[in-house]
C-alpha cells in the first residue's frame, strides 16, 4: 500500500531498496517522492542487463498459476504414459511387443521437447497466447480421439504426434513466461508451476485406474479430457509475456544453433540430455515392471502415482533451496540422488513391493527437480529476451535422449 516512508527511521531501508536495483527518479524529484515510489515497488529487482522483474504481485503469481494449470493438463499426461502403456499393451495392442508399443510413447516424449526448437523463438518474438491455445486444442483432440483408437497407427498419430506437439506448445511457453516476472525468485516460482505436472501425474493415473473397470477405456479417457479442458483453458487465459513483441523476421523467428558455440550452454545441454535419458525409463516402465513381477493390476497403476507424488515435493522444495544455494549446485545433488536410488533400490528390487514403493518415493523426489531446475539453470546463461530460444533449443537436443 502507498503508505510512504518515514524520513528518519526508515531511511536506510529506502536506500537499500534503491541499491537493490530500483531506478532512481529524475533529479528534479524530491526525496519524499523517491521514497513514495520505492516503497510499494520494493520487490522489484534488476539483472545485469538492466531488465527489471516484479518478483511477485498479483499479475506475476497469476502467470505462475496459469503455468501450473497448463502443465497439469499437458505434462501431467506425459507423466501418465506408464499407465497408458501398461493398459494398451494388455488390451488394444496385446499382439505387439513392449519394444514396439514403446515407440508410441517414445515419440510422445520426444516431440514434447523437440518441437521447442521452433516454439521458443516464436515465444520470444510474439508471446505465448497463440502457442498455448494451439497446444490446448491438440491436447483435447488427443484425449477425445484416444477412446476411438484400435490400431497401432491410430495410437502413434493421436498420442505420439498430436499429443507430443500439443504438450510442447504448452510446455515451452508455460516455463519461459515465468522468467519474465521473476529473477531472484525464479527457482521457487518455476518449481511451483512445475508441480502442476506432478499433480497431473498423480490425478490422471488414479482416475484412470478407478474408471477403467467401471466405464471402460474410452469413457475413462473422456473424463480425463474434461479435466484437461478446464486446466488448459485457465492456462490460455493467464499465461502472458512482459516483453514487447518483435518483428516477424528470420533472425527473430527461426532457430539458431550457433548458440551452442558457448561452452557453458553446450555442456549444460549435454548434462540435461543424460538426465532426461534416464528419467523417462522409470516413468514409462515402472507400471509394466510391477505387473511383470506379479504385483496386482490395481497397484501397478497406483505405483506411478506414488512416483509422481514424490516428484511433487521434488519440484517445489529444490526450487526454493536453489535460489539460496545455487541452481546448478542443487541440480547436481538431486541428480546424484537419482543415481544412488536407481543403483541401490530399483536394481535389486525384484518383486519386493516395499522396495518398489520406497524407490518410487525417493526417485520421484530426486527426479522432480529436473523439470523445475534445468530451465532456471539455462536462464542464467542468456539474456531474458532470449530465454525461450535458449531453453527450447537445449531441449531440442535433450529430446533425442
Amino acid at each position: 500500500s502507498h503508505t510512504g516512508v518515514q524520513h528518519d527511521s526508515n531511511l536506510p531501508q529506502a536506500e537499500t531498496m534503491l541499491e537493490d536495483g530500483l531506478q532512481r527518479p529524475s533529479s528534479g524529484a524530491s526525496d519524499s517522492e523517491s521514497f513514495a515510489h520505492s516503497a510499494p515497488m520494493s520487490r522489484v529487482t534488476t539483472d545485469a542487463d538492466g531488465n527489471t522483474y516484479p518478483e511477485g504481485g498479483l499479475e506475476a503469481w497469476l502467470v505462475v498459476f496459469g503455468s501450473f494449470m497448463g502443465l497439469f493438463g499437458s505434462l501431467g499426461l506425459v507423466n501418465t504414459i506408464g499407465t497408458f502403456q501398461a493398459y494398451i499393451e494388455d488390451h488394444q495392442l496385446k499382439d505387439y511387443s513392449s519394444g514396439t508399443t514403446g515407440w508410441i510413447f517414445g515419440m510422445y516424449a520426444f516431440l514434447t521437447f523437440f518441437c521447442g526448437v521452433q516454439i521458443g523463438p516464436v515465444f520470444d518474438a510474439k508471446g505465448p497466447r497463440f502457442l498455448v491455445f494451439s497446444g490446448a486444442v491438440l491436447v483435447i483432440v488427443m484425449m477425445v480421439a484416444l477412446g476411438f483408437c484400435t490400431q497401432y497407427w491410430h495410437f502413434m498419430l493421436v498420442i505420439g504426434i498430436a499429443g507430443g506437439v500439443g504438450a510442447s506448445l504448452i510446455f515451452t511457453p508455460a516455463i519461459a513466461a515465468i522468467g519474465h516476472f521473476f529473477n531472484e525468485k525464479r527457482g521457487v516460482a518455476t518449481g511451483i508451476a512445475a508441480t502442476g505436472g506432478s499433480v497431473g501425474g498423480v490425478v490422471f493415473p488414479l482416475t484412470l485406474e478407478a474408471l477403467f473397470p467401471k466405464i471402460g477405456f474410452a469413457w475413462a479417457t473422456r473424463v480425463v479430457a474434461l479435466l484437461c479442458l478446464i486446466s488448459v483453458a485457465v492456462a490460455c487465459l493467464l499465461i502472458k509475456s512482459r516483453l514487447p513483441k518483435k518483428p516477424a523476421v528470420k533472425e527473430n523467428m527461426m532457430p539458431d544453433f550457433r548458440i551452442f558455440r558457448e561452452p557453458k550452454f553446450a555442456l549444460t545441454t549435454a548434462g540435461v540430455f543424460f538426465i532426461e535419458w534416464g528419467l523417462f525409463i522409470p516413468i514409462s516402465y515402472i507400471s509394466s515392471y510391477a505387473l511383470a513381477h506379479g504385483v496386482s493390476s490395481q497397484f501397478s497403476y497406483q505405483i506411478l502415482a506414488i512416483l509422481n507424488a514424490g516428484s511433487f515435493f521434488g519440484r517445489g522444495i529444490p526450487g526454493f533451496v536453489a535460489d539460496y544455494l545455487g541452481r546448478f549446485n542443487t541440480l547436481i545433488v538431486t541428480v546424484a540422488l537419482c543415481l544412488i536410488c536407481n543403483a541401490c533400490l530399483w536394481l535389486p528390487a525384484g518383486n519386493s513391493v516395499p522396495v518398489m514403493v520406497v524407490y518410487c518415493v525417493i526417485f520421484g523426489f530426486a527426479s522432480g527437480s529436473n523439470i523445475s531446475l534445468t530451465p532456471v539453470c539455462i536462464s542464467q546463461l542468456c539474456k531474458i529476451e532470449n530465454y525461450g530460444r535458449y531453453y527450447a533449443t537445449a531441449y531440442t537436443i535433450v529430446s533425442f535422449g
